[in-house]
């Protein structure tokens, strides 16, 4: 997010002054920021908005990010100088409202959340490199986080003694085909092993140093039968007019940008292209990049419409002189290890506020969140999990959300209320469902 830089260090607040902060009730503040989703009838109409963000932006010097989806916007705003939030975001977050009222657009601020991930570790420097290159995130003091601020940071958390039996969670990292061998590389010299290489090409299982496990996924050796009007990946790579794109789930390209500008053209370019073909597209817009996502959560398959959209949007990012960068792009999914799949997967949909897709899966409604799956375990494994999911949520969801995750078959093991409460599955997978605003009052901080 670009920032401005004569009021550096000089107007932070906390994530209670920004909700209290008058014309910010769209708004919820969240793990990175605060938050508002302004719903949206079409594409065209949040290409609208998205132009009219560069407006306000650009006048203020302070550029958020921006999530185009097919029937929203999310916008999320933070002030990387200070750490947190500011009073920049608040005139930011108050100018934006105010234009998205003048459009007609709707805010939805209960569905805005971020997900996150801990890990406890006995020895959190020598974990840390692993996760740090098998994700492509950089360190923030005992952080990892996504430096293009689309996927889980990662927290790591001291564990007083070791726990040696293996996870029933583990992360997927879905990485370009031409990219998988050096992120593989990267993550072994950074103190990783392979696990076991029974599936290799298509994902390879790699552990840190204390046997906490990551799958480095990529469309090769593709054996599916697929539907006839699905684009199986080696198809979708040997048409023409996709060299910048890459499968992951769904199909992605990643294009650099001079700045916020160049980006809200190609946005707003692929999403009038997306909305004449008739079909979805998801994009990310950050101040340096733009991701471009075709392919519905709902699968993540691509058809011949999709592919036209793919061809078509690589066209006008051309035309704008950009350059596509696949080294960028990744897709995570979080997999769980069940005796019981419909159960855990009932719970999880819960606590995440996700959509069930088929038997075993879940995924974001809007994309922002990881995806997960669901596989078969063949016996117990009781002990704690060295890794957990946090999400954060508004402030005004957490007691329901809290709720919904216990009618579906949890039990909340730590309470720490209204800021954090732990809530185990039926199986004892973990989830701290958390709230930002009040917390920095009730530390003291």
């Amino acid at each position: 997010m670009g920032e401005a830089t004569s009021e550096r260090d000089t107007d932070a607040i906390t994530a209670r002054q920004f909700e209290e902060a008058p014309g910010t009730g769209d708004w919820r503040a969240l793990a990175r920021g605060a938050a508002a989703l302004f719903r949206t009838r079409s594409l065209g109409e949040g290409a609208v908005l998205v132009e009219r963000v560069r407006v306000l932006a650009d006048g203020a010097n302070h550029h958020p990010d921006v999530d185009l989806r097919p029937d929203g916007v999310v916008v999320r705003v933070v002030s990387h100088d200070v750490g947190g939030l500011s009073e920049r975001d608040v005139a930011l977050a108050r100018d934006l409202s105010a234009t998205a009222a003048e459009l007609g657009l709707t805010p939805d601020p209960a569905a805005v959340q971020d997900v996150e991930l801990t890990v406890d570790a006995t020895d959190r420097e020598q974990v840390m490199p692993f996760w740090g290159a098998v994700l492509g995130h950089r360190r923030d003091d005992e952080n990892l986080l996504d430096p293009h601020g689309r996927w889980p940071g990662v927290r790591f958390q001291q564990m007083d003694s070791p726990r040696p039996l293996r996870n029933r969670l583990h992360l997927d990292v879905f990485v370009p085909h031409d990219q998988r061998a050096a992120r593989v590389d990267a993550a072994l010299a950074a103190g990783g092993r392979v696990t076991t290489e029974e599936f290799v090409p298509r994902w390879w299982t790699l552990a840190d140093a204390e046997d906490n496990e990551v799958d480095v996924e990529a469309w090769e050796g593709f054996d599916e039968d697929l539907p006839d009007h699905l684009v199986a990946p080696d198809t979708f790579r040997a048409a023409d007019g996709v060299d910048d794109w890459r499968v992951l789930q769904g199909a992605s390209a990643y294009y650099a940008t001079g700045g916020f500008d160049e980006g809200v053209e190609l946005v707003a370019r692929a999403a009038r292209i997306a909305e004449e073909v008739g079909a979805p597209l998801f994009a990310d817009l950050r101040y340096a990049g733009v991701t471009l996502r075709v392919g519905p959560p709902e699968d993540g398959w691509i058809d011949a419409d999709r592919l036209v959209v793919a061809q078509r949007a690589q066209a006008a990012a051309r035309e704008l002189g950009l350059r596509a960068d696949p080294s960028v792009l990744r897709d995570v999914q979080l997999t769980f290890d069940a005796l019981d799949i419909p159960a855990v997967q009932r719970f999880w949909a819960a606590a995440l506020g996700y959509a069930t897709r088929e038997g075993t899966d879940l995924y974001d409604p809007l994309l922002r969140g990881p995806s997960v799956f669901i596989q078969q375990m063949d016996s117990p494994r009781e002990q704690r999990n060295r890794i957990h999911v946090d999400v954060f949520v508004p402030a005004d969801v957490a007691d329901a959300r809290v709720a919904a995750a216990v009618a579906a078959g949890g039990r909340v093991v730590r309470d720490e209320a209204p800021y954090r409460r732990t809530v185990a599955d039926p199986e004892g997978n973990e989830v701290d469902i958390t709230v930002r605003p009040g917390r920095s009052e009730a530390q003291g901080d």
